[in-house]
């Protein structure tokens, strides 16, 4: 009778946890090296885009979240590196709505994988011979509010189209 009793708490409560993070894809190119390294001054243009993506694996409440980051540096015209990398995670989470497994995926996990990701990066560009690279902090819970926002205008949009014809 615990057993039940204890399931049931734990599926009104909802449950999270963290099964394994991993580097999924990682790429670092320099492809204008070594020319790029006899420039005086260096005063690059950083460019950092950032996705992340999310797929249910079982039925059980195990989730993969995979946290992308693309990051280019140009020093005038040229490209000085290109770091791709793909941090994952496979997470459980189960007993929420929704609107809380969207936020959990969306925000919540990405939260945990960016510090995994930015140390990646900083490694890579170091190891690339170029001076470190520490990306700022990202406000995920803000982007995960704009991605929500645009979907909303996007369905918003779709209808009126529709309606229209």
């Amino acid at each position: 009778m615990s057993d039940n009793n204890e399931k049931a708490q734990q599926q009104a409560q909802g449950v999270f946890g963290i099964q394994k993070i991993y580097t999924k894809d990682i790429s670092f190119e320099t492809p204008n090296s070594p020319a790029i390294f006899a420039q005086t001054e260096w005063a690059p243009d950083v460019n950092v885009q950032i996705n992340n993506s999310g797929k249910a694996l079982n039925q059980d409440g195990i989730h993969e979240v995979v946290l992308g980051l693309t990051v280019t540096a140009k020093q005038g015209d040229k490209v000085a590196y290109l770091v791709e990398v793909q941090q994952a995670g496979i997470f459980q989470a189960q007993g929420y709505d929704q609107a809380q497994m969207g936020h959990l995926l969306g925000s919540f996990c990405p939260n945990i994988l960016f510090p995994y990701a930015r140390e990646a990066v900083s490694d890579l560009v170091a190891r690339g011979g170029f001076p470190q690279l520490l990306l700022a902090p990202v406000n995920f819970d803000a982007l995960y509010a704009q991605h929500l926002q645009q979907q909303k205008q996007a369905q918003a949009e779709k209808a009126s189209a529709e309606v229209t014809h």
